[in-house]
């Protein structure tokens, strides 16, 4: 639904509240004409239910709005005298069409100076759940989302387990595209493993779904900061089908929205603008060898090769883990060779050195040799993991010509990004209709990857991250387990930007919350004994 396309259904929506609840503004001492004017009817009816002004702007907040509205449609019909459960009930289900009712059928009375007070513990209990609810997707929508790191693709940056603290303000808190749904979760409401939003995701039917009118356009709240080279990054998967992770050439018949895709964190190696190649698994921007902030530790694939008579045995593998912070992993390939899938190349540097070690090798791909399952999946293209690119990364306003040998590259940006057609005949590409050599760039693209440069489902993968699907910055690990049982406590409160080793600052925090608890518990003495 385009903004001109909410605005009418906005207007619609006032019209249809101005007809319930007109003679309701009466009966409290209002005008009807102010049942009917769009916002101003919202200031009006905060005023009749006792309620502050600053609620209008509750109701205006996507998927924080679905639960204001209900709480609104029940103090309306208790502001009448209707404070009964079957009367909360009917507020609720009917959503909202109770209050034609109370408009026309009911002889009911304003009650001016009614208590606020809910009338028993369990409606006390009910109101504070609602309230902390709406305070807590406020924040986990428009400042600080919690996530938790997955995967091993930023090892020694970021860990399997680490809980993080996500800014969405740092570039500008996106506004929710899906309306309906349920608050503070994402594509799945946890145990009962149900969608947790509504939206028709058959390919062939999205696009004239009535449930999917209710989608947002694109917007986003102002940002302080652009993303940076080599900053890491928090972000909806662009090619997320859900039916297949492993397939990144998405399933046509399979649709998720934008802010509903699965949210996955990498290192932003390159930039909107930036020219990006990788020779031997190394990333270069514009020619230049990229270089990572000191806290990054790029790893490799390695084969391991024993000398005679020597066996690959657990003593092996443990001073490789406890010596060179090599993660786990360690196997025996087809062939029998030791396969290390992710060590620095500080570490294989030191451990070629190791007394039953006689060649220790990064594995490596040929230059010219293609795998399909890499971007941009075009056998034109001959790359792999190691040996990738040259390739533009798209930048706001920036035209490019576009012919047939380079549009596999920037044909899904086009289309599934830019919402364009697209069309080829013989050599001639069509866009929108029209015959055309060059294109213009509607939005910045990003390239993500991940420190294990073997061990990483990124970039290399689907190819350009939109600006669209970014979804913030992750600033604070504020908790760290390695597995179940064992807390990294020097992880505990530590800042994921910055350089040199990690400082925690979970000690400092504790001293102050204790001191907090403490100097509460003082103070509340000292009132009760005057």
């Amino acid at each position: 639904m385009t903004l001109a396309q909410w605005f009418i259904f906005i207007l619609i929506i006032q019209v249809i509240h101005g007809l319930g609840t007109w003679k309701l503004y009466i009966k409290a001492g209002r005008k009807a004409w102010e049942a009917f004017v769009p916002v101003y009817n919202g200031v009006v009816l905060m005023k009749i239910i006792n309620r502050p002004k600053w609620w209008i702007i509750l109701l205006f907040l996507p998927i924080v709005n679905l639960i204001m509205l209900a709480i609104v449609w029940v103090e309306t019909a208790r502001s009448f005298g209707k404070n009964s459960n079957i009367d909360t009930l009917l507020a609720v289900v009917t959503l909202g069409f109770y209050n034609f009712y109370l408009n026309y059928v009911a002889d009911v009375n304003y009650i001016e100076n009614r208590s606020l007070q809910p009338k028993s513990g369990s409606g006390d209990w009910v109101s504070s759940i609602l309230f902390a609810i709406v305070a807590a997707t406020i924040v986990h929508t428009y400042f600080i989302q919690p996530f938790t790191i997955p995967s091993s693709s930023l090892e020694k940056s970021l860990l399997v387990g680490d809980f993080l603290f996500v800014s969405k303000f740092h570039y500008g808190a996106r506004i929710p595209m899906t309306t309906v749904g349920a608050p503070m979760v994402h594509d799945t409401i946890p145990i009962l493993k149900k969608k947790s939003y509504l939206f028709n995701d058959n390919f062939e039917k999205r696009k004239t779904s009535l449930i999917n009118k209710l989608q947002l356009p694109y917007l986003r709240l102002p940002g302080f900061e652009k993303i940076d080279r080599n900053e890491i990054v928090v972000f909806n998967q662009p090619a997320d089908t859900l039916l297949d992770m492993n397939d990144f050439t998405p399933d046509r018949n399979y649709y998720k929205p934008i802010d509903k895709k699965t949210n996955l964190v990498k290192r932003c190696v390159g930039v909107a603008g930036d020219t990006l190649e990788i020779r031997e698994g190394y990333v270069y921007i514009n020619g230049k060898k990229n270089e990572l902030p000191d806290r990054a530790k790029l790893q490799f694939s390695y084969k391991i090769d024993l000398k005679e008579g020597q066996g690959f045995n657990n003593n092996i593998i443990s001073y490789l883990k406890t010596r060179y912070d090599i993660t786990d992993g360690i196997y025996r390939n087809g062939q029998g060779e030791i396969i290390v899938p992710a060590a620095t190349d500080y570490a294989a540097d030191q451990f070629k050195n190791h007394p039953s070690v006689a060649k220790i090798t990064r594995e490596i791909g040929e230059k010219g040799e293609r795998d399909s399952s890499i971007f941009p999946h075009d056998p034109a293209y001959k790359w792999n993991i190691d040996f990738f690119g040259p390739l533009y990364i798209p930048e706001a306003g920036k035209t490019i010509d576009i012919n047939i040998d380079n549009l596999p590259l920037y044909k899904r940006v086009i289309t599934e990004y830019e919402g364009n057609t697209l069309q080829v005949k013989g050599n001639q590409i069509l866009i929108n209709g029209q015959i055309t050599s060059t294109y213009t760039f509607k939005q910045n693209y990003y390239w993500m990857m991940g420190d294990n440069r073997h061990n990483s489902v990124d970039a290399r993968r689907w190819g350009f991250v939109p600006f669209d699907h970014v979804v913030g910055k992750p600033v604070f690990i504020w908790m760290s387990w390695d597995g179940i049982k064992n807390p990294r406590l020097e992880r505990f409160f530590t800042t994921v930007g910055g350089s040199g080793k990690a400082t925690s600052y979970f000690i400092p925090f504790l001293v102050l919350l204790f001191g907090y608890l403490g100097f509460s518990k003082w103070r509340k003495r000292k009132k009760a004994n005057g």
